[in-house]
């Protein structure tokens, strides 16, 4: 199995906080009226659980 390098970890956390921004977007167009597939309180879930993992990689 291969090993993860810290480099690579860093940049899967960058990856996951900007996912985390596109998740409160799109919340924030569910909350004008447009739901997009997910409802807005469903998209902040995603956003913060996309977060929480961006953080764990960030320190890890």
């Amino acid at each position: 199995m291969k090993k993860v390098k810290k480099k690579d970890l860093k940049q899967i956390s960058d990856y996951l906080m900007a996912g985390a921004v596109m998740a409160i977007l799109l919340a924030g167009v569910g909350y004008i009226g447009f739901d997009i597939w997910l409802a807005s309180t469903q998209w902040l879930l995603v956003a913060l659980v996309l977060a929480l993992f961006g953080v764990y990689f960030k320190l890890s």
